[in-house]
Formats: structure tokens, sequence, C-alpha cells
């Protein structure tokens, strides 16, 4: 027997074919609001300069949808806040028209956006493996010693004056000269306690 005669046989007559249920094709266009999980330092005097609100908007321009701009925009702003505070996060994500969650993901999920205020100088210490085997934990050690902060601390840690944050990181990308760290965008390999000191005495 034919088999599409057999299907057309086995199906009742008349019967009307089970759709399910769709939701309206409108609602993608509907915003969703989206709670943040734990909301950033707060910064009530946050303002944008005209100067780079400016620089902000022909940043923009470079790039073909506006939210493929939303690291550039965190980096300007952290470059001139030194942070990125709640009013910083919600004002990238009103400018790049998003909500302040997509903006927040980006913000939680790098290492290099900072969600409070760090020190004048910011020392990194890598921790990766050649590092590590190459004695960062100990130049670590080292350094959080000669600042005052807690040794055993991997997370950022800034002085009391807020002249330095120290922090360890991952990969420097410098393996062959390891123990490496960066005082802010400086960069040092085979960094001994010695020459933690001299770098020390340089950030001042």
């Amino acid at each position: 027997m034919n088999v599409e005669l057999q299907n057309s046989k086995s199906k009742p007559q008349g019967a009307t074919p089970v759709v399910p249920n769709t939701p309206p094709e409108t609602f993608a266009s509907v915003p969703v609001e989206q709670p943040i999980p734990d909301p950033l330092q707060d910064q009530p005097d946050f303002s944008i300069p005209a100067a780079l609100n400016a620089e902000i908007d022909e940043l923009i321009t470079h790039y073909p949808k506006k939210r493929s701009a939303s690291l550039m925009l965190l980096h300007a702003v952290q470059e001139r806040f030194g942070y990125i505070s709640r009013q910083a996060m919600e004002w990238v994500a009103a400018k790049l028209e998003l909500q302040p969650i997509n903006i927040y993901e980006l913000v939680t999920f790098y290492p290099m956006f900072h969600q409070k205020p760090i020190g004048k100088h910011h020392l990194r210490i890598c921790r990766t493996l050649s590092c590590a085997l190459g004695g960062s934990y100990k130049l670590h050690e080292h350094v959080c010693q000669r600042l005052g902060l807690d040794p055993h601390a991997h997370s950022a840690q800034t002085t009391k004056d807020g002249q330095h944050t120290v922090e360890f990181v991952e990969c420097l990308a410098s393996c062959g000269t390891a123990p490496v760290m960066m005082c802010n965008d400086a960069f040092h390999e085979d960094v001994s306690n010695e020459k933690a000191d001299e770098i020390l005495r340089t950030c001042k």
C-alpha cells in the first residue's frame, strides 16, 4: 500500500492540527528589566565631561553596531575615573541603548575593569604557571610586606594612603622572563625582590 495513502487513512477526517502556543511576535521588541545581581560601588558625583562625551560619540562611529563598542567605552570611562561605578555602568548602557545588565556582565567578567577605586600606582604581579615557578608568589609576598598589606590575599589590596594597589593577575604574556610585574603601564621582567624595591621607589 502506498505510504502516503496509508498515512492519510490513519488521520481522522476533519481533525484540526494541533499548533503549539507561541508568544506574540512583538515580545522581542519589549525591553525586559533585568536586575543587577550585585550592584557596583556608588559614585554620586559621576558626570561625563563634554570632551570625553564627544570622544565617545566619535568612538562609537567606528563600529557597525553600538553594542560592539562596549569594551572601548568601558576603557575610556575607567581611564578617566579609575574604576567603573554603578553610575558609570548605567551611563554606558544608556549610551549604547543597552540594559545595565549587559554592561555589568562585562565589568564583572574581565579582570582589567576595576569595580572600586585603585591606588595611584597599580602593581600587577603575574601568578600563572611560569611566573609561579619563577618565584612570583614570593615576589607578591615581598611587595605586600613592603607596603604593609596582607601577603596571603590574592585579590586587589590598596594601601591606606591610596598610593599603591597590589594585585595578583593571570598571564602577562612574558613566560620566558618570569617573574614579571607591571606598575601601571610599565612592564618589568625578571623581577627579583631587589628589583621590586627599586620599582617601588620609583612609584612614589
